[in-house]
């Protein structure tokens, strides 16, 4: 019988929570580094190429990968022949390890977990509780798989009980369109069939874990329907031409992954879990040898690309700025942005509109002003500010016209697509929305000289920023005539690969 010490398996955590928040696995590296050679759209190779940058920054100064650290995830299998050794319970073990890996001075993570998520919603500032899913398993060791999950891959997640006869792969090219580019693509889509309602999102989840390996399938050929699933999904959601950032372009996916379960004759349970460019998880094993050791990858296996600004990028002075300025910039058109830049989220947003509809003087003035819809990681060292890449720009759709007809707003800066709605009113107000790369939040970070928290302290992470930047690189997403390139470039792109399969159909 195996002991494991109660600081063994917290300790592990900890670890295994540090090592997943600045290194990707190793197979998503070398997919995205196959997916960027292979990029023929000139907008998501860029993006590619700040992700790949970012992934080896993070690598080398152990930082996260993305401002958003993530809600944490462990499936912990205990062999039955274990033995604890522990005052704690095994979920209080976990989220011990979360506290101290989260609050880890050298690398302090972002706390994004908020308590009485209905009501008040207040963040419980050390990350936990974790979701954690306990399964008792033949043998005499504990294995933890572990992940970090981002809010913006999280909330694409999609669940549907379909009849018995439906076409799976029909629903999956049905929602993924819906799910927009908040989750960051390319990553993986996590799948999970039958069961029962939960147990099919479950299983989604869980198959997230795995390594990428959707090449290796297609060299050596399917072998079972479910494999069979994996490729045909895979191909059809890449010629859907969503691309990286959704840009348009190749890849969407660099894999799918698929677990399933026996269901009721009845159902079809189908539920599908994106994750994100800021692919995070790990799998270790106790065995009462001690804590669990993590191994650095080898730099080399990062691709040799290293992202610099285009040479045709457009320089802009933010504190001189004007609304006449901005109509001239045009759909797809990069930046770089220096000067003064506000931050402001869902929390600070969800407070301005209260305060305005009871017509309360703001604390800032946004006369002019640009907002950065982030909630950065705290600063290290010498830093400015951590990590602070943007945030899903849908979730302020909601706030836009008020915060363009009312505060003087000239612009904003997200990740993904607006609302038709938003898009409406930016044309009105002669605004324009910019996109920063998700899954860029270090290499942003870098662009950012100072940072000074100017309003709502209180919120922490969702507090009002002043940023000063230089040379920020974003891209214009939505011009001022409401032009939006995450409705032109998909569409350009899914027919452009139309057209290259159709080509090659032709004897």
């Amino acid at each position: 019988m195996n002991i494991i010490k109660q600081q063994d398996f917290i300790q592990s955590i900890a670890d295994a929570l540090q090592y997943i928040s600045y290194y990707h696995p190793v197979d998503y590296i070398k997919a995205l580094g196959e997916a960027y050679q292979l990029e023929a759209s000139p907008a998501a190779k860029d993006a590619i190429a700040q992700i790949l940058t970012n992934s080896r920054m993070c690598a080398e100064g152990k930082r996260p990968l993305c401002q958003d650290t993530g809600i944490v995830v462990a499936f912990v299998k205990v062999g039955m022949q274990v033995q604890f050794e522990a005052e704690l319970g095994l979920e209080e073990m976990v989220n011990e390890g979360v506290r101290r890996a989260y609050s880890l001075p050298e690398n302090k993570l972002r706390a994004s977990i908020v308590s009485d998520p209905a009501g008040r919603r207040l963040n419980t500032r050390d990350n936990t509780p974790a979701v954690v899913h306990v399964s008792l398993v033949p043998g005499d060791k504990v294995e933890v798989s572990i992940a970090a999950k981002g809010g913006g891959s999280e909330n694409k997640a999609k669940l549907a009980m379909l009849n018995p006869n439906d076409s799976i792969v029909d629903w999956i090219l049905e929602v993924v369109p819906t799910m927009g580019a908040g989750w960051c693509p390319p990553g993986m889509l996590g799948i999970g069939i039958g069961g029962t309602a939960e147990k099919a999102v479950l299983l989604a989840k869980e198959s997230l874990m795995a390594p990428i390996d959707i090449q290796t399938l297609r060299q050596r050929g399917t072998q079972n329907r479910l494999e069979e699933l994996r490729l045909e999904i895979y191909e059809k959601v890449n010629r859907l031409g969503i691309g990286a950032q959704g840009l348009g372009g190749l890849a969407t996916v660099l894999d799918v992954k698929i677990l399933d379960y026996p269901t009721h004759a009845a159902s079809l349970p189908v539920a599908v879990i994106p994750n994100c460019a800021a692919t995070r998880h790990v799998h270790f094993e106790l065995c009462g040898a001690g804590a669990a050791t993590f191994e650095a990858p080898d730099l080399k296996d990062w691709p040799d690309v290293h992202w610099a600004p285009d040479a045709q990028s457009l320089s802009v002075n933010l504190n001189t700025l004007t609304q006449k300025d901005i109509q001239f910039w045009q759909p797809g058109q990069t930046l770089l942005l220096s000067g003064k830049l506000l931050t402001g989220r869902d929390a600070a947003h969800k407070r301005m509109a209260a305060m305005l509809q009871k017509g309360e003087k703001l604390p800032i003035d946004f006369t002019n002003r640009f907002i950065y819809y982030v909630g950065p990681v705290d600063a290290v060292g010498s830093e400015a500010v951590g990590p602070a890449g943007p945030t899903t720009a849908t979730r302020m759709d909601d706030y836009t016209e008020l915060m363009l007809s009312q505060t003087g707003l000239l612009g904003m800066i997200g990740k993904a697509e607006r609302g038709d709605a938003t898009i409406s009113s930016i044309a009105r107000h002669h605004s324009v929305y910019l996109t920063a790369v998700g899954g860029a939040a270090y290499l942003v970070s870098k662009a950012i000289k100072k940072a000074e928290v100017v309003a709502f302290a209180d919120l922490g992470m969702e507090a009002i920023y002043e940023f000063t930047v230089e040379n920020m690189p974003v891209t214009v997403a939505v011009d001022s005539r409401g032009h939006s390139v995450h409705q032109s470039g998909p569409v350009e792109w899914k027919q452009k690969i139309a057209q290259t399969i159709l080509l090659r159909s032709v004897p």
